[in-house]
């Protein structure tokens, strides 16, 4: 492996996030209050890794899903110390809930069936903790889980359509992958984006209180941004886990067939392909990033790294020449000071 460079061959590489979840959870109480960054592999979701990184969950650890290892790891800075202390708790809570779907729909053997019966059984916990309902009438294994986000539910009236959006999404991920489906265009694309990953940045929006329609659509902006960057990030991960990403409209548009991104070689279409996707994902980044301006103090601080390292990523895809379906880029502790500079003049 060439982890000097900041890139890892794709034999080497496993799923571990995303939808910006597969991060590895540790109870608060053990949180160092500040990493400035932990392993940098991005996976699935975009989502989760904001909130570990602002929460202040570990990473680079791994931990037990009910019978299974399961491995996670991070791609974005984590400075957890800038998240303001009143707001760990209720992030580390949809963190926390996140972290377990994402899970369900994505690690282990079960079935895809057994999968979309969890989610729903997770579903149904969901509606419970969005009432009164004691402890008891919550299901063993996530007795702990719902409390918590019940309560962080109550005190800060936390919207359930948003929570139930990313359930939406997981379940989304595990019926595409049983039918082999592909996103017919890039407006389906941006659909599941928008279930997967712009609930979280709204989660934080309403915590902060921000609730203003510019402040939406640049944070939805954001993490679509960071949603795709993972996407273009992992070819050569997902393509062999039965996940297409790219959508029959791109992969026309540059004349690449399903079967040649199977073969996860790079020809002068794919790195055409890649270069295109990684463009748009780059403008759609630039779009949300006056919102750095918008959310004040540490929070807003905390947004910076987390623009910069998906930047970042995109600047490794580009020193690849685009060749993702073959390595893939992740950050190294070599970026720190870069990120914190750029971060700094934004």
């Amino acid at each position: 492996m060439v982890r000097g460079a900041g890139l890892e061959p794709a034999q080497y590489c496993y799923r571990q996030d995303l939808n910006l979840v597969r991060l590895p959870i540790s109870p608060p109480a053990q949180v160092n209050l500040f990493r400035p960054v932990c392993d940098f592999n991005l996976h699935r979701d975009p989502v989760t890794a904001i909130l570990r990184h602002v929460s202040g969950q570990n990473c680079g650890m791994q931990r037990r899903h009910t019978e299974t290892h399961i491995g996670h790891y991070e791609n974005f800075p984590v400075a957890s110390l800038l998240c303001p202390p009143q707001w760990r708790v209720p992030i580390a809570a949809i963190y926390h809930f996140a972290r377990q779907a994402d899970d369900l729909a994505d690690e282990g053997n079960a079935s895809a069936n057994e999968r979309l019966r969890d989610l729903d059984s997770y579903r149904a916990q969901l509606h419970l903790a969005a009432t009164d309902a004691p402890a008891s009438a919550f299901a063993p294994r996530w007795t702990g889980l719902f409390l918590a986000l019940q309560r962080a539910m109550q005190r800060y009236a936390l919207p359930l359509n948003l929570l139930e959006d990313l359930l939406d999404a997981f379940a989304q991920d595990v019926t595409m992958t049983r039918d082999a489906a592909c996103y017919a265009d890039e407006a389906a694309l941006l659909d599941y984006c928008r279930r997967s990953a712009n609930p979280i940045g709204r989660l934080l929006l309403h915590l902060y209180g921000i609730t203003d329609a510019r402040a939406l659509q640049r944070s939805d902006a954001i993490c679509s941004a960071l949603q795709l960057i993972n996407f273009w990030q992992d070819p050569s991960v997902d393509i062999p886990r039965g996940r297409h990403y790219f959508s029959d409209q791109v992969c026309a548009q540059h004349g690449v067939s399903r079967a040649t991104l199977g073969t996860l070689r790079s020809t002068p279409a794919t790195r055409q392909l890649l270069r295109s996707c990684a463009t748009s994902a780059r403008a759609l980044m630039q779009e949300g990033a006056p919102l750095v301006h918008q959310i004040p103090g540490r929070a807003g601080w905390e947004l910076r790294l987390v623009v910069q390292g998906g930047l970042r990523i995109l600047d490794k895809i580009e020193a690849l020449d685009f060749a993702t379906l073959e390595q893939r880029p992740v950050l190294t502790h070599s970026d720190y000071g870069l990120l914190l500079w750029r971060a700094l003049w934004m």
